[in-house]
């Protein structure tokens, strides 16, 4: 695909507050002195604070019990083939608490202070790979224990080989709660690794006995703090959806039936990095024809027919947070009957769930009100005849956390000020379904990503048109990507 030279020479999106009411409620600015508010050295300015993991490491000491202690590990490097590894990516607890983007390390966080036998006094003890070693001109520089303490503001930090010397003593404490241990760490021969650090664990555990609790830390304590977002997280959390958004109304004014799923993939994942996104925060589903009946397709081989509807279900990732927007669109630029009743069908459950999306109700009350919606329609076209029928044809939940990760941590209880979720109801009717054929093949989802407030919740990506009349118009509209 050939790119037009003056629309790429601006093709930045401007990070804006999506309107005024989303702006009181989600705007952040980051400190401007970076250097003296301990800020990560990397090269972007707006990273996360010090200030944050700290406080998030002292809201964790507040849920834990006295004389207890906290162990997270950081995530593995995953091979992907030979010599080649995947792209590291921090576990999300493990980042959520120490701000460290780097393999091989494992955090302690105690309750209380803590006076050791080496004269080491504190409540947290981070340990990571040391700076200034040879393989980091094939990795690049890392922070090390200086970087840890200036720039992370963890309180003591050590080499990776110093852990497995130090005597912890867990056996003097109540509760030992130890975080998910990454089963993929791999040994190697020519340094202190993951594999190492967990293996000195399970060493210092083996006379711990029932003290160990491998479920309550990330099952419970983290799930209940990362539910509820803070300023600087929908900061960046607005950005990524920011991003997302501009990506599928580029989509939807380049589209053509003459484009194949991997080119429609191509368009949005350009403008994710084009904006500054890192990566997508999950493989692109880009699904036309018979695979928008396909929830988690992500091949995107085929070419587009005329005819088509693609389900574009997307998500740029910015600094570690991860936007979620799906929007369904008709190859041609105009919906045919029997796509526009099946997808008003979904936008309408969408809304009602939306609405639903309210402080102090249940965390499944978006879903309950989408399903009584797309049940009734169904029935109305004769496509169900009995209402438990609907999970033919709706099969999944509409509504997940969205944050860290795409399927974020929460607790899944009453909907509280500063959870993020997704609405995203969908109707999939595959060829041979027990219906009228013109219905078959016609996959719709729409997904927005909702704020809950005190108030009215708010729909972080409003932007992305989602209405029929609003997508065809913008459909015939010429994109920055010209046709093939």
């Amino acid at each position: 695909m050939k790119i037009k030279l003056a629309s790429f020479l601006f093709v930045g999106i401007l990070y804006s507050s999506i309107s005024l009411l989303i702006a009181q409620e989600v705007n952040y600015e980051f400190p401007k002195n970076h250097s003296e508010q301990n800020i990560s050295p990397y090269h972007d300015k707006d990273l996360l604070p010090a200030s944050f993991f700290s406080n998030n490491r002292k809201k964790l000491r507040k849920l834990m019990p006295d004389n207890s202690v906290a162990i997270l590990f950081s995530s593995a490097v995953k091979n992907r083939s030979n010599d080649v590894d995947y792209y590291f990516h921090q576990s999300p607890n493990f980042y959520y608490l120490t701000g460290l983007r780097e393999p091989d390390a494992v955090v302690l966080i105690f309750k209380e202070l803590q006076e050791f036998s080496n004269g080491i006094s504190t409540d947290e003890l981070l340990f990571l790979q040391p700076s200034g070693q040879p393989d980091e001109v094939w990795s690049g520089k890392r922070l090390g224990i200086d970087g840890a303490i200036n720039y992370l503001g963890v309180n003591k930090a050590m080499s990776v080989a110093d852990f497995l010397s130090f005597n912890f003593e867990f056996e003097s404490f109540d509760n030992v709660f130890v975080g998910k241990i990454p089963k993929d760490a791999i040994d190697i021969d020519s340094k202190i690794d993951l594999f190492d650090l967990i293996k000195s664990v399970d060493d210092k555990f083996s006379r711990l006995d029932k003290k160990i609790d491998l479920t309550t830390l990330e099952g419970n304590f983290l799930p209940k703090l990362r539910q509820i977002k803070e300023k600087e997280e929908l900061s960046l959390l607005s950005k990524a959806i920011e991003i997302t958004c501009e990506a599928q109304i580029e989509l939807m004014k380049s589209l053509t039936p003459m484009f194949t799923e991997y080119q429609t993939q191509a368009i949005v994942e350009f403008m994710f990095k084009n904006s500054g996104a890192e990566h997508p925060g999950f493989p692109s589903i880009m699904g036309s024809g018979e695979n928008t009946c396909v929830l988690h397709y992500t091949s995107n081989r085929k070419p587009l027919d005329k005819n088509d509807l693609l389900i574009s279900d997307i998500g740029a990732e910015y600094h570690g947070y991860t936007a979620d927007v799906t929007r369904t669109l008709p190859a041609n630029g105009k919906f045919s009957n029997e796509q526009k009743i099946i997808y008003n069908i979904v936008l309408e459950a969408q809304q009602a769930g939306i609405e639903k999306c309210v402080e102090g109700n249940k965390f499944w009350a978006p879903h309950d009100a989408a399903t009584a919606v797309i049940t009734s329609g169904l029935m109305k076209l004769g496509i169900i005849k009995k209402r438990e029928e609907v999970t033919k044809y709706f099969m999944h939940g509409s509504s997940h956390y969205l944050g860290l990760d795409v399927h974020d941590a929460g607790l899944f209880g009453f909907l509280e000020k500063g959870n993020v979720l997704t609405v995203e109801p969908g109707i999939y009717i595959p060829e041979g379904s027990d219906c009228d054929p013109k219905w078959w093949n016609i996959g719709v989802r729409i997904e927005d990503d909702i704020l809950i407030t005190e108030k009215t919740p708010i729909n972080l990506s409003e932007k992305a048109p989602r209405k029929i009349e609003d997508i065809e118009n913008l459909m015939q509209q010429e994109g920055i990507f010209k046709k093939p």
